[in-house]
């Protein structure tokens, strides 16, 4: 009987696949902590922030439906890569995007909780 060669990927390229999303990981879970940590300094300080937290919420809105954009896009890219290695360098580039978004996300998220803060303060 005729069995058909399995194809493996290499441990190298496990090791970067799994690096790749690792990375990712990391960014999205540093991002999910700051909006946790912006959550509970609104809830503290609810009285005097109420239009910053409104401002903070519709940021937070805008940003989640970029990232769900990001993440289908892609997804969609991923599904066209055409061999091994372009499919790598999807994964490399689409890391590299997410972890700079979330970064910025971050930034004007701190932003808004300090903009905020100091409205509450003149208050």
């Amino acid at each position: 009987m005729y069995d058909k060669p399995q194809f493996e990927f290499p441990e190298a390229v496990r090791e970067l696949a799994e690096r790749n999303v690792e990375q990712a990981r990391s960014a999205y879970n540093q991002f999910i902590e700051m909006a946790r940590k912006v959550q509970e300094t609104l809830s503290a300080s609810q009285g005097a922030m109420t239009s910053g937290a409104a401002e903070m919420q519709t940021q937070i809105a805008k940003f989640a439906e970029q990232n769900i954009q990001a993440s289908f896009a892609f997804a969609t890219e991923l599904s066209r890569a055409r061999d091994l290695k372009e499919y790598i360098e999807i994964q490399q580039r689409y890391a590299q995007k997410q972890m700079q978004a979330f970064a910025h996300q971050a930034h004007v998220l701190g932003r808004l909780v300090s903009e905020a803060a100091q409205k509450a303060q003149a208050r």
